[in-house]
């Protein structure tokens, strides 16, 4: 049993389709054409599964993007929000087939409701999304983007959010550990005691913070602005960063990314901006951009951190309001017959 880093190769990445009951309301159309631009990346290297709870708008929205239909499966579903990460099932190998593990989604702790979000995965699945690959439910509440892999029976994770006690009421890290060993094949976790970005609704998940570039590196999000109220915390983070060993007992290659300039919502408060949650799919790596001098640095630095792939931005404005980026909306699945 393993679960396949992200930079394996991938045969699909789903999106759970923005609509007037989502954080945007009624202007849920200022967001609609990130989603629009990352189906057309997406489809441009995978298949791509869209939970959606008007398909023939998406449908529309879809086409008007220029997005081939035939590499793009929408499937009507009541839905909260649009995090797929953190609602969408887990992919994990055993032996030489796929498994799909359906984790509770409670919003976060019970920030928010999610009761529609919850079942997306048993909905899609019954309705053929997956094919024949097999459905596991499984009652702990664990969300994607609070774990990251590098493939190899590492994971990285905030204690801060997996030992939160409103998610798993009585949880203890050897009591994890030892469930995450049976769910996901993990032989080690790595444990960050620090790093939060301000706005940030899901207890400083991994994915805003630290990202497996492959098995020696971890890109990561620094601040170098002393004035900056994140600059403590994730020089704190770095510290940690620095002292973990890889399997073999070396140091990591870290690649630090810029923190953008403060994105500021309308209420005034700032929004939890930051490029470590790009996704990495086949020959490209998407990464979000804020239209800020920091785009240009962050992007170089993934060019020489994934020097195979092409580095594709996307404005990622619109979707920071709702405390939230790019890598939150995506959930890839493994293509198994690829997988090493």
């Amino acid at each position: 049993m393993h679960w396949p880093a992200e930079f394996a190769p991938q045969a699909s990445v789903q999106l759970t389709w923005p609509h007037a009951g989502t954080d945007w309301g009624d202007d849920f159309t200022t967001v609609e054409p990130v989603f629009q631009a990352l189906a057309r990346l997406i489809t441009a290297r995978a298949e791509l599964i869209v939970a959606a709870a008007d398909p023939d708008h998406v449908h529309q929205a879809l086409e008007l993007a220029g997005v081939s239909l035939d590499k793009a499966q929408v499937f009507e579903c009541p839905t909260d929000d649009v995090w797929a990460r953190d609602h969408a099932p887990i992919t994990v190998v055993d032996g030489d087939r796929a498994l799909l593990l359906d984790f509770r989604f409670d919003g976060w702790g019970g920030k928010f409701d999610a009761s529609q979000d919850n079942v997306i995965s048993r909905r899609l699945h019954d309705a053929g999304a997956f094919g024949h690959t097999d459905l596991h439910g499984i009652d702990w509440t664990l969300e994607g983007g609070g774990i990251e892999s590098d493939g190899a029976g590492t994971l990285l994770a905030t204690r801060a959010c997996l030992l939160d006690p409103r998610r798993n009421p009585g949880v203890t890290q050897a009591g994890l550990e030892a469930s995450l060993h049976e769910w996901l094949g993990v032989t080690r976790v790595l444990w960050l005691e620090h790093g939060h970005l301000e706005g940030d609704d899901t207890d400083s998940h991994i994915d805003t913070l630290a990202r497996v570039a492959n098995p020696n590196v971890i890109t990561f999000q620094a601040c170098d602005n002393r004035l900056d109220s994140h600059h403590d915390g994730l020089k704190a983070m770095q510290r940690e960063l620095s002292a973990f060993r890889t399997p073999a007992g070396h140091p990591y290659e870290l690649v630090p990314l810029p923190l953008p300039e403060p994105q500021i919502g309308d209420d005034g408060r700032r929004l939890p901006a930051g490029y470590a949650n790009f996704l990495i799919l086949n020959d490209a790596v998407l990464v979000p951009v804020y239209r800020t001098h920091a785009d240009d640095i962050a992007l170089r630095r993934l060019d020489d951190a994934f020097p195979s792939h092409r580095i594709e931005p996307v404005d990622c404005r619109a979707l920071i309001t709702q405390n939230g980026s790019l890598h939150c909306v995506t959930m890839n699945y493994p293509d198994i017959g690829a997988t090493p």
